[in-house]
């Protein structure tokens, strides 16, 4: 018979733990917080030390009631949730209700769910750590008292169901500011000069560089024609060729944020479903005769420390599959990302590196897979030895101008054999070769392409990007970025086209009402302080009662100036030139969660809807008297159909072009991908490079 109890979080948890403990032990599960403060009200008491009143979630009377029973039957009752503040603050209310000794040796934590990790955590349990609790009460706090004082006031000045949030708000100004950025932007002309040459049958590029051996730009064409001038009829002779030997190092193993990073650009994922994957792969997948066991380390975390056991595994495996020479002669240490990262977790890695991939592939879904195998792969690569690439950078001299040539080759793949990290500012091409060039030598010239170019303003935030920037400046924490994009959208006050972020007009006003009121809240630096101070109470050397009544003293003034001075706002609706087809009132722009769409303006008598259809510029490939246009799905993916529907039922994915295929003159379509755009005939699979312009559209 049982003589223990186990609760944990979920049951797909509680199922993979209970078969490593044996039938001493009985494993439940609290199915997430038991308690919680009340939707209500507030629920703390500001003047009482700020002392929260909390409930027991609705819902949760059964799932209680049989712990409670459970609890009975036992001799000991070990609470072994997530090793996390919100983990040990749900360990502290199952405490708290099962009237647990509090200095009781009740707390197990595991980084990982392995037979090894749980037994071991087993021999040590200690006792709730009331630090964690404290740092994830005044969180649940500072939280509470910003978003129920002042989303109030904006339900009453501009509409209900808004809301406000001290990482939220700021998620949304970045937003609002890089839009500012952009509209603000000035492009710049520039030009650049292209010479393309031949040695020994071997065509090659080099770029204007310099004139009369000094460094020069190309602002303008005038410019370009001096140095075409410069150019006419002399030989392109190399004057300098130099190489060398660079080392490549690999990225660290994944942390929470560059996780959903990585996610978001090499497999599209947003940040939730990225965490909500995670999750299934740490609490245990069943993969046939090892059960179900956990496959990754736990996936809230900002460190990327490596235990000992993990690196000697990964670098046993990496010399019996690759060979001595992939693994580094020392483990690697990656430096902290941050000066607040916290070091009690790992980083995100298999929980075996023997599992690769393809092994465990038959027992996961598709996107698990996915996610797997990229975190298994960014792992075994961290854990490589550096590439070496060869390097050359070569001068090459037409009368009084410079050109340059670069080119790289890859000597020793090394990590570059498993994985390479991705960027938001599109792939890099590593294997670029030049042909033997030495100094002296006369290379032939078959082309000379001067070029038009202008600056590009900065992007718009990718969900990527987002997340990128609010753990470089300190805002939130690994568990926070997901639910904060997800909230944003949800609210309205951002939509998503194209992947990217871009605020609505409810966006825009709620944010100046913020910034007139409670700059405080928007302020970057103050918010980061804010999250320094969660972590000192964390540590144990700050006090949480007094990092929010440092908080709340000036916060209550604000907010007593808000409620006396902070004016009703309507949102001004923009008026198009349609008229609804229904009812004959006009038509309005609104924006939804996939972008803009026109609305009745007699809403909510008349709900007629129509989407905003954009013409591409590009006639019907099927009917040739139709226009293409831009549709979206229900879910909202772009695709493009002719404006003749549905007398003509073309439709395709890829965006039609005007060009035709020079070898089954079939219209082209362009493929976009991760690593670039092509040209690509649907009917003969021809393909194309795609040109610069529509590249950058």
């Amino acid at each position: 018979m049982a003589d223990s109890l186990v609760i944990v979080e979920s049951p797909a948890k509680a199922k993979t733990i209970s078969k490593y403990l044996g039938s001493k032990y009985i494993v439940k599960a609290s199915m997430g917080h038991i308690r919680d403060l009340p939707k209500s009200q507030t629920g703390v008491e500001i003047e009482n030390g700020f002392q929260p009143k909390y409930i027991t979630i609705r819902g949760k009377g059964s799932v209680l009631k049989e712990l409670k029973d459970a609890s009975k039957k036992v001799k000991k009752v070990y609470l072994a949730a997530d090793p996390d503040r919100e983990g040990e603050a749900i360990a502290w209310h199952l405490a708290h209700y099962l009237e647990l000794d509090e200095g009781e040796a009740c707390r197990v934590v595991f980084n990982e769910i392995t037979k090894q990790a749980v037994k071991d955590a087993f021999k040590s349990p200690r006792p709730i750590n009331m630090d964690l609790v404290n740092a994830q009460q005044a969180r649940r706090i500072l939280d509470r008292l910003v978003g129920y004082k002042i989303s109030p006031l904006l339900w009453k000045k501009v509409k209900k169901g808004l809301s406000a949030g001290r990482v939220q708000s700021v998620a949304v100004k970045l937003i609002i500011d890089r839009e500012n950025e952009i509209n603000s932007f000035v492009p710049e002309e520039y030009w650049t000069i292209t010479a393309r040459l031949v040695q020994e049958g071997m065509p090659f590029e080099a770029k204007f560089h310099a004139l009369d051996d000094e460094k020069k730009e190309l602002p303008n064409e005038q410019e370009v024609q001096r140095v075409l001038a410069a150019i006419e009829g002399q030989p392109f002779v190399v004057t300098e060729v130099k190489e060398r030997e660079r080392l490549r190092n690999p990225a660290p193993p994944f942390i929470t944020s560059t996780l959903q990073q990585e996610a978001a650009r090499k497999l599209g994922f947003r940040a939730a479903k990225t965490m909500s994957i995670a999750q299934q792969l740490y609490e245990g997948v069943d993969i046939g005769r090892e059960g179900s066991i956990g496959l990754i380390t736990y996936m809230r975390t900002d460190s990327t420390r490596i235990s000992p056991v993990a690196q000697e595994e990964a670098k046993a495996y990496i010399v019996e599959k690759f060979g001595a020479e992939y693994a580094p002669e020392q483990f690697r240490v990656y430096a902290k990302k941050n000066s607040n990262a916290q070091d009690a977790h790992e980083a995100i890695r298999p929980t075996s590196i023997h599992r690769d991939p393809e092994t465990v592939k038959p027992y996961l879904t598709k996107d698990q897979y996915r996610l797997y195998k990229l975190i298994w792969e960014r792992f075994t690569a961290s854990q490589m030895s550096s590439a070496v690439l060869d390097t050359m950078t070569v001068d090459i001299k037409a009368g009084r101008a410079t050109f340059r040539a670069t080119g790289s080759k890859i000597k020793f793949p090394g990590f570059m054999k498993v994985y390479v990290e991705g960027s938001d500012d599109g792939p890099s091409d590593e294997e670029n070769l030049l042909p033997p060039l030495r100094e002296g030598m006369t290379v032939e010239r078959t082309a000379i392409e001067p070029k038009q170019h202008f600056t590009s303003p900065p992007p718009r935030y990718t969900e990527a990007r987002l997340v990128r920037a609010l753990e470089e400046l300190g805002i939130g924490r690994p568990s926070t970025y997901a639910p904060t994009l997800e909230t944003i959208h949800k609210r309205g006050y951002v939509a998503i086209e194209d992947k990217k972020f871009v605020p609505t007009e409810l966006g825009l006003l709620v944010n100046q009402l913020m910034e007139e009121f409670f700059p405080e809240i928007l302020n970057v630096e103050f918010t980061a302080h804010m999250e320094d101070d969660l972590d000192h109470v964390e540590e144990g050397k700050k006090d949480w009662v007094e990092v929010l009544s440092e908080f709340y003293e000036p916060f209550s003034k604000r907010l007593k100036i808000a409620e006396d001075e902070m004016r009703e706002v309507e949102l001004q609706e923009e008026v198009s030139d349609e008229t609804c087809d229904k009812c004959g009132r006009p038509m309005v722009y609104k924006m939804g969660r996939f972008g803009k769409f026109l609305a009745c303006s007699g809403f909510p008598e008349c709900r007629n809807t129509k989407p905003i259809l954009k013409d591409i510029g590009v006639s019907c490939p099927k009917c040739g008297e139709g226009r293409i246009i831009e549709r979206r799905s229900k879910k909202g993916r772009i695709f493009y159909g002719c404006d003749k529907y549905p007398g003509c039922d073309y439709v395709s994915w890829d965006r039609p072009t005007d060009k035709s295929c020079p070898v089954c003159e079939s219209r082209l379509v362009e493929k976009r991908s991760r690593s670039g755009g092509k040209l690509l005939c649907p009917d003969c699979g021809h393909s194309e490079e795609m040109p610069e312009e529509q590249e950058q559209a």
